[in-house]
């Protein structure tokens, strides 16, 4: 199997924030992209599969570099929906990671930066402001969320982060203990069951039998490709992690479920993209509002944003050093 490269992206615009050894990195002619998290020099995010290059209104996410952190946007998966002028053709993945973001504040001491950018689909505008500070053990970095609807009619949308962190076979997902099942958006040969079926967490039965323990990450000949949403959560359930001993760090994330009721949760070992070529081997967690990735897939957790109207939300993300081998 072909293993990811690091593509090193040279434009000028680049943005760096950081606090002591957390250094963060933003792209903002390649869709806002946070393109590199680091602490104490060891790169956390899912490497470039292929060059950091300009996208069209329509490529595929894996036409890109499938790396990093992106916005998605007023929707995850391709689809159309009607609205007022006509029926909307929203792209994969949104239209966020496509577009260039514009800067639009920063501070003197260089650990906070604000980026705003427009969906073509939909007549909606995406500011982000993210702060990374010295916080406990370790560090924080935080991100405050504005979308405004800049049209002149109400507006359906959906919005899910979708920050893609490395992970080595060992490495250990964690939920809150109210957890226990999970909605399943896909998965590769079927191996967990078929779109809308429940599974349990952490350990699953496959559908052609046996269990697995869907909180552990396999290597990255499993071939696994696995989309799944958990929700909608309580004020309790306001957080998910990712433990790497093997990177000796803990990414714990804290949200607000009251505007992001749901959790996405992308586990790749090896399984995606199709085709040949470098694969992913990485853990996404994603709050959202939706427990679906297509707009268009509606229900009570639908949203429509009036015009001239704006939603604010936030999360933040810790990195705590761990020895390795830690629980």
């Amino acid at each position: 199997m072909a293993e990811p490269t690091s593509f090193i992206s040279t434009e000028k615009e680049n943005v760096v924030i950081r606090a002591g050894a957390c250094v963060v990195t933003i792209l903002p002619q390649f869709g806002g992209k946070i393109s590199s998290i680091q602490m104490n020099g060891r790169e956390l995010l899912q490497l470039s599969l292929a060059p950091i290059a300009p996208r069209t209104r329509t490529m595929p996410f894996d036409a890109g570099d499938a790396s990093g952190w992106d916005e998605c946007l007023p929707s995850v998966a391709a689809c159309t929906v009607p609205f007022k002028s006509g029926d909307a053709h929203v792209p994969d993945h949104g239209d966020l990671w496509r577009v260039p973001w514009l800067e639009t504040d920063s501070d003197a001491n260089g650990n906070s930066v604000s980026l705003r950018a427009s969906c073509f689909s939909l007549p909606l505008e995406l500011e982000r402001r993210l702060t990374v500070k010295k916080a406990g053990k370790g560090h924080r970095l935080s991100a405050a969320y504005k979308l405004t609807n800049r049209g002149s009619a109400p507006a359906p949308w959906s919005w899910a982060a979708h920050p893609l962190f490395a992970v080595a076979a060992g490495d250990r997902i964690l939920l809150p203990s109210t957890i226990q099942s999970l909605f399943i958006e896909g998965s590769e040969g079927h191996r967990l069951g078929r779109a809308g079926e429940t599974v349990s967490w952490p350990i699953a039965t496959m559908a052609r039998g046996g269990t697995t323990d869907l909180s552990l990450a396999q290597p990255p000949e499993s071939g696994i490709g696995d989309k799944l949403f958990a929700g909608p959560l309580s004020a309790g359930e306001n957080w998910c992690a990712l433990e790497r001993p093997s990177a000796g760090v803990r990414i714990r994330f804290t949200f607000d479920t009251a505007e992001n009721p749901y959790l996405g949760l992308w586990i790749c070992y090896g399984g995606w993209p199709m085709g040949p070529g470098p694969k992913q081997m990485c853990v996404a967690l994603e709050p959202a509002t939706a427990p679906v990735d297509s707009l268009a897939n509606t229900g009570p957790w639908s949203r429509v944003l009036e015009s001239g109207r704006s939603v604010q939300w936030g999360m933040t993300l810790d990195f705590e050093s761990i020895e390795y081998g830690a629980v």
